[in-house]
């Protein structure tokens, strides 16, 4: 290996922690197996750099390579195809940490990590962490300027990182700008089809888990006022099939789902149009496909359809944010006209199961007869006995809504709503259960709601004439404040979705709390900018830079900013040299020059400032004194340490005496008869 291959040490220190650094973000990606092998690679290279071991021979880095890429491929069915293709990658990555001899090997794995640290970003795109890769993508770059700049201290490394990381910021904002956006390449079907939120199958005690978390769902942004708390109900999921201990959704809705983009499933547009609802959904990586929306909502976003259940439903899974558009009618009925095959599956009910709660619902049959004054009477029941609403209930048995209803009376919001939807069907209206959310943190900084998991409701829907699907909430008559005034108000966050996490009370604090909106709502923006930037946005921002956006405007923007940019590195590199201005010093040194010049004194080429002084001393022998105080003055301002004070004393000075001395020599005549030959420049 020659010279120039050699690799520092302080290059090889910075491949461990680029090492570290790199695959520490993509730790929810590497699996145990791969894991392994990265701890193992890390280690061996520690060895190295101590000195300890030798590096490992070509063969067993092949074999290791081969058997790591045969073991994916069997796991590739359980990974998915993207975290097996991260984790052949990430192998890679450590492998060809340990065998690397050469330059050339070094710049492989620094090209590898910033693969890497963009695979990262395409699958966490949030602002904290694009801050977590800022410094990774700083190491990484930091040993690329150690391998080749390796005679230079750490501070000079460092700085020289910055100007690269700085420098490269405009061409990043013109790309950013300029290329069009397309839609992603990377959504490759995941490991799991749904990783969090809600479900399409809700028992007794699912939505108390989402209790638990305090992960944020979505957030809404309204073009007009922001809706009361009591009218904040986002539905998501429809669940119309009841088997007696889970609500699901019907299998003619799952099979439009499958189909969604060749059946393209539409609603008709109310006939009242005139009082609507405008306003933007940015929704949070969930592994699912089911949107959030109140009411009678369309979207015209594309991948979004608005399904026959009142529902909005988008073509991929949501693997990142996804900001769509959606107008509401608050005033249109949902589904006037019912088909009697929805009529029967909506009046459905499993035989021989809850018979007590059958025989409940008869009775309020009996004395009311009137589709909605029944309805009426079922919520005021559960207002007047004596139930109690909590997020951990007792068990109950097989006959669930029977023990509910006359032994515990202690539940959230899917028991009560099971408990009314069976009665309604029971009493011969067809009846739904709807999950979704209800509620929203409304933050007045940037103006938005923000939904969060823990806000996750149910509430029963039931199909009246004339009127459509109406919403029904009991959970509304055991604890209004729920409702009214958002799920912290009937319950503690040290109770709920704190109970489980690290420091609840610092967490619940005011000054917490003030903190964590401050950096949601810069959250917010970098979403709505940054990650919302659409087309529609691009061809804003290219309107008001080029007027007229044509692919001549385009073209010269990004000759100009490209032009601009290499100007700046090749003047930084020292390639490009910009004159500078000279100092006053200079300039009253010259103007002496320039008069002795046409007095016929010229400066020889080569002649120094005191041999130049003791030349005009020569010729103006009248001049001595001002001479040597000038020329005294001049060397001192140019040679001599000064403080800054004592500088601008004597350059006052010298610029007086320049002047003085100019105007003395324009005067006199110099006393030698024969003038010095033109062999110089001033």
């Amino acid at each position: 290996m020659n010279s120039s291959e050699h690799l520092s040490r302080r290059t090889l220190l910075w491949l461990l922690l680029t090492n570290i650094a790199v695959l520490l973000p993509l730790h929810d990606k590497i699996t145990v197996a791969s894991l392994g092998i990265c701890g193992i690679c890390f280690v061996w290279r520690l060895g190295i750099y101590l000195g300890k071991v030798a590096r490992p021979p070509r063969w067993l880095v092949t074999v290791l390579a081969v058997a790591s890429a045969a073991t994916l491929a069997l796991v590739s069915r359980e990974l998915g195809l993207l975290n097996t293709l991260i984790n052949l990658l990430i192998l890679g990555y450590a492998l060809k940490y340990i065998e690397a001899r050469r330059r050339r090997d070094v710049l492989a794995i620094i090209l590898a990590g910033y693969f890497l640290i963009a695979l990262t970003f395409i699958d966490h795109q949030g602002i904290g962490n694009v801050l977590l890769l800022l410094p990774v993508t700083a190491i990484n770059t930091l040993t690329l300027v150690s391998l080749f700049r390796e005679n230079c201290s750490p501070a000079t490394q460092s700085w020289l990182t910055i100007k690269l990381l700085l420098q490269s910021i405009p061409l990043t904002l013109l790309l950013f700008i300029v290329v069009p956006r397309f839609a992603p390449l990377w959504m490759v079907p995941q490991m799991k089809s749904a990783s969090t939120g809600l479900s399409d199958e809700v028992g007794f005690g699912d939505i108390s888990q989402l209790t638990r978390s305090s992960e944020l769902a979505f957030r809404a942004t309204f073009d007009g006022a922001v809706p009361k708390p009591a009218e904040r109900y986002w539905r998501a999921i429809v669940l119309d099939d009841y088997d007696g201990n889970h609500w699901r959704q019907s299998s003619a809705i799952k099979t439009l789902q499958s189909r969604v983009n060749h059946l393209l499933p539409e609603r008709t547009l109310p006939v009242e149009r005139d009082n609507r609802r405008n306003y933007k959904v940015i929704a949070e990586p969930s592994g699912q496909h089911w949107l959030f929306a109140m009411g009678n909502a369309f979207s015209n976003t594309p991948g979004v359809f608005s399904m026959p259940d009142y529902r909005l439903y988008a073509s991929r899974s949501l693997e990142q944010k996804f900001q769509y558009q959606v107008t509401q009618y608050p005033n249109a009925p949902l589904q006037e006209q019912l088909s009697e095959t929805e009529y029967q599956r909506n009046l459905t009910l499993p035989a021989q199961i809850n018979p007590r709660t059958r025989a409940l619902a008869q009775q309020f049959t009996l004395r009311y007869p009137q589709a909605l004054p029944r309805l009426n009477a079922m919520m005021q029941y559960f207002r007047q006995q004596p139930f109690f609403y909590t997020l951990t209930p007792p068990a109950t048995g097989p006959q669930q809504l029977d023990d509910f209803l006359f032994e515990t009376r202690a539940g959230f919001c899917v028991h009560y709503a099971s408990a009314f939807t069976f009665m309604a069907r029971a009493s011969g209206l067809p009846a739904r259960l709807v999950t979704g959310y209800q509620g929203g943190e409304f933050n007045p900084e940037a103006g938005y709601l923000s939904v969060y998991q823990y806000m996750a409701h149910a509430w029963s829907e039931v199909w009246l004439p004339n009127r459509g699907w109406s919403r029904f909430d009991p959970t509304a008559m055991i604890a209004p404040q729920r409702i009214m005034d958002g799920f912290d108000a009937m319950f503690a966050p040290q109770d709920s979705y704190l109970a489980n996490t690290t420091f609840p009370a610092i967490r619940a604090s005011a000054w917490f709390n003030q903190l964590r909106m401050q950096f949601a709502s810069l959250d917010y923006y970098w979403t709505v900018w940054v990650l919302g930037f659409d087309n529609d946005r691009q061809q804003q921002v290219l309107n008001q830079l080029l007027g007229e956006v044509t692919a001549t405007r385009i073209a010269l923007l990004v000759l100009g900013v490209m032009t601009a940019l290499f100007t700046i590195i090749g003047y930084s590199a020292g390639l490009l040299y910009l004159p500078q201005r000279r100092s006053q010093l200079d300039r009253d040194f010259s103007s002496i020059c320039r008069v002795a010049a046409r007095k016929g004194i010229v400066r020889p080429i080569g002649c120094g400032p005191v041999d130049f002084i003791t030349l005009l001393t020569k010729h103006w022998p009248a001049l001595h004194q001002p001479l040597i105080v000038w020329g005294d003055l001049y060397l001192q301002l140019k040679y001599a340490e000064l403080t800054t004070k004592k500088q601008r004393k004597l350059s006052r000075q010298f610029h007086r005496q320049s002047h003085k001395l100019w105007l003395a020599l324009l005067r006199t005549t110099p006393e030698l008869k024969e003038r010095t030959p033109q062999t110089g420049t001033i």
